[in-house]
């Protein structure tokens, strides 16, 4: 049997993670009762109203209470379930190998950085991992509170583990370099559209994946140089530098 559609007051449907502010109508020795704005009350069990251990409702909660709740699961009947601890942004079974992740750099070792991604554990970059061009140490690219992108190349729940790349988001050295060195497509173009002087101006041109790919580097590049310092700084800018180079060349390509 599945679960009933239960409708916030803004319409949309009510679904797990969703947070909500609301107010504690009663409480029971199993949990308290809360008003988040939808047609049945909801409930908070006395194991979800913590993550230490509760004796007794009242000392977390009393009626009248402004809570923070995020909902937990709608059992079939329709009751909202309720949780006072937040949840994950990104629990064991959402994590897939493949996928891209967002992070912050909360520990850097000789060997790698690990990020956290909103998981129950951060995951680790290795130095191998973080860039395709060789670094001595994980500091040349970044500092603890940088915002890092990276795939999930590995997942290991019973080891706990979270392997990242972020060098598998950057093109590859052997593939710049094939696009440096492929002819470029002439772009189509409307006759002295550029005030009479005989130039043509790109029109419906479609960047190749290649180009795509070398567009979203610049821009990860741009915003780490930006929000970094010292070594892992200059090491933005040289990767700005160079993708700056090649963009601009094969733009000149396509015009001529």
């Amino acid at each position: 049997m599945s679960a009933q559609v239960v409708v916030a007051p803004d319409g949309t449907e009510i679904k797990r993670k969703m947070h909500f502010v609301g107010k504690v109508l009663k409480t029971t020795t199993a949990g308290a009762i809360v008003d988040i704005g939808v047609a049945k009350p909801a409930v908070v069990h006395i194991s979800q109203l913590s993550e230490k251990p509760v004796k007794k409702v009242e000392d977390v909660v009393k009626v009248g209470d402004e809570v923070e709740v995020w909902v937990r699961r709608i059992t079939p009947k329709g009751i909202v379930e309720l949780t006072m601890i937040k949840p994950l942004d990104l629990e064991w079974r959402e994590i897939k190998a493949g996928m891209v992740v967002k992070g912050k750099v909360e520990r850097i070792e000789k060997y790698g950085v690990f990020v956290n991604i909103g998981a129950e554990v951060p995951g680790l970059v290795h130095i191998s991992e973080m860039t395709h061009g060789f670094i001595r140490s994980p500091r040349d690219l970044v500092q603890e509170g940088d915002e890092v992108e990276a795939k999930v190349i590995a997942v290991n729940r019973r080891k706990r583990q979270i392997k990242l790349s972020m060098k598998a988001l950057e093109p590859k050295p052997e593939e710049i370099m094939k696009e440096i060195n492929k002819p470029a497509k002439k772009a189509k173009g409307r006759k002295g559209s550029n005030g009479g002087n005989g130039h043509s101006e790109p029109e419906d041109y479609i960047p190749t994946p290649m180009e795509m790919a070398l567009l979203e580097a610049l821009k990860r590049a741009r915003a780490e140089m930006e929000t970094t310092t010292g070594k892992a700084r200059t090491a933005a800018k040289k990767r700005v530098k160079e993708l700056e180079a090649l963009l601009s060349k094969r733009m000149r390509a396509q015009l001529n």
